[in-house]
């Protein structure tokens, strides 16, 4: 087990490390109360990384990590931050409906307290 010293080495090394073979790699968060120290561990069964801090300094650049791999685990790509521009409507563009389901008769809406008001109990003689 190697604990890389460089948070950027670490970060790249993971990365890489997890796109070289996603299905054999695990990663592993453990924080260390006693120690008030955060472990990070990224392995393939062959290579196996780890960082180490007690540093709160590294919070921000560990969820972006977290952020990263997790989109790599869940096969998607970020969103774009530019605003799309808006596309002109042509005649035979087709238009999006939406659809809202109407009441249904005898079935009360819920209102802002989400469910049945409670009955009082009787007072006692």
């Amino acid at each position: 087990m190697v604990y890389i010293s460089s948070w950027q080495e670490y970060q790249e090394a993971a990365e890489a490390l997890y796109e070289k073979s996603p299905n054999k790699a695990r990663y592993c968060v453990k924080w260390r109360a006693a120690e008030s120290k955060l472990v990070l561990k990224i392995t393939d069964d062959t290579t196996c990384l780890k960082f180490k801090t007690s540093s709160s300094m590294f919070l921000n650049r560990f969820e972006a990590l977290n952020l990263s791999l997790m989109q790599k685990m869940q096969n998607r790509r970020p969103k774009p931050v530019a605003a799309e521009a808006p596309q002109a409507e042509t005649s035979g563009a087709a238009t999006k409906e939406v659809i809202v389901p109407a009441a249904v008769p005898g079935v009360a809406a819920a209102g802002p307290s989400g469910g049945v008001k409670k009955k009082k109990p009787k007072k006692k003689k």
